[in-house]
């Protein structure tokens, strides 16, 4: 049951609330905040505080000077490691224009248009992630290094994997926000990292993303390290992944999530600058077992998905996204693909065929391939593809 406007102020009365983070997004889904003092809140939450709209990326085409957030009552976490100092809350907002009306190119708002447009159609989907991070030590000057915090490779344990105690820690604050790990363990490469969370509805699995994110920058810095989400940190290791599970039933609970995992490979190569948004994410793709080639298979090898049967359900994983993806227009275009897929039947293409389509290998033609797509042009607004497609 989610918390209301009312439960958020009695909270703040009753408790020690010391300060406010209000939450957004860049167009990138890179978590911004502004800070306000507990008797701003009541402010808030009825007309939204003000911030610069063009000083935000993928904003600049924004019409208004200053956008307004509005906070989520539903959203509130606590954030433990300031407990110290007074509690402080972290609430994710809505943008709104001077008019109060949504903003359209409010990345969470795009999800949630995802998210009632499949509703609308009886469909239901669920995303769960296996995210990968490098731990690296930092200098005696407290600036990042390239030295990875262990040598140990695939599920080590201690003392080998001296990464433990920082998984652990990361796990357990997660948790006291309110979101729950599945598993996380040791990956292959020196340092390296995988934190795995269970379905969860669309924009709750967002939300999750960027606090997962933002918890495990925090807490690798308290020990002295630095936290590492990028494509390739390591050139002669491996990448970094964001594995994303797809979960699609309609509304008699019929499994149809071949079917959409149908639409999403049809049209992974318009969507794929979203899902690897920098020139780094090229590297990765087609090294190591990361993807470069539109396929999909059960054997859990290099395969763009696999697929597999377990106990009567079809789990699709989507294995070629990296963690510099905005997880909201990720889910939207997985929503909106898959959906395509129910609606015309579309059949998987046989496995792993001889002959196959590549992903795009350069930031430059996911790019042109975006531009030119009438498909992204009905999910994404004009603003954000622009900021995606330059080059």
């Amino acid at each position: 049951m989610g918390y209301t406007v009312e439960d958020v102020m009695k909270y703040i009365e009753e408790e020690d609330v010391k300060f406010i983070r209000l939450a957004f997004r860049d167009a990138y889904g890179v978590q911004k905040n502004i800070s306000v003092m507990p008797g701003e809140m009541l402010k808030a939450f009825e007309e939204g505080i003000p911030i610069s709209a063009r000083q935000i990326a993928g904003f600049d085409d924004c019409p208004y000077a200053s956008l307004y957030l509005r906070p989520n009552a539903d959203t509130l976490a606590i954030l433990p490691w300031r407990s110290e100092n007074g509690t402080v809350l972290r609430f994710f907002c809505d943008m709104l224009t001077p008019e109060g009306e949504e903003y359209d190119s409010d990345t969470r708002l795009i999800l949630k248009r995802a998210v009632e447009l499949a509703k609308n159609k009886g469909i239901e989907f669920r995303f769960g992630t296996e995210t990968e991070f490098y731990l690296f030590v930092k200098d005696e000057n407290g600036y990042p290094t390239k030295i990875p915090y262990d040598e140990a490779g695939y599920m080590d344990i201690a003392p080998a994997d001296k990464c433990e105690n920082v998984r652990r820690e990361i796990s357990l604050t997660i948790e006291r926000m309110g979101l729950t790990p599945e598993r996380s363990h040791h990956e292959r490469g020196p340092g390296q990292n995988e934190i795995d969370f269970h379905y969860g509805k669309p924009l709750k699995a967002a939300d999750q993303m960027v606090t997962f994110k933002m918890v495990v920058s925090t807490i690798a810095d308290r020990y002295g390290l630095v936290a590492d989400f990028s494509p390739r940190p390591l050139m002669d290791k491996p990448g970094n992944g964001y594995h994303i599970n797809i979960y699609a039933a309609d509304d008699k609970g019929n499994d149809v999530v071949s079917l959409a995992a149908a639409g999403i490979i049809d049209k992974i190569n318009e969507m794929t600058i979203f899902l690897n948004p920098t020139d780094a994410s090229y590297s990765r793709l087609g090294n190591n077992t990361a993807p470069n080639k539109i396929n999909w298979s059960s054997a859990g090898e290099n395969e763009l998905m696999y697929i597999e049967s377990f106990r009567g359900k079809t789990r699709v994983e989507l294995r070629s996204p990296d963690a510099g993806s905005n997880p909201y227009l990720v889910y939207a275009l997985l929503i909106h693909a898959g959906l395509l897929g129910i609606e015309k039947g579309e059949k998987l293409p046989d496995e792993m065929p001889e002959s196959v389509a590549m992903l795009p290998t350069s930031r430059k033609s996911a790019a042109v391939l975006a531009r030119e797509s009438e498909f992204i042009k009905s999910v994404i607004p004009e603003g954000i593809i622009e900021e995606y497609t330059r080059f």
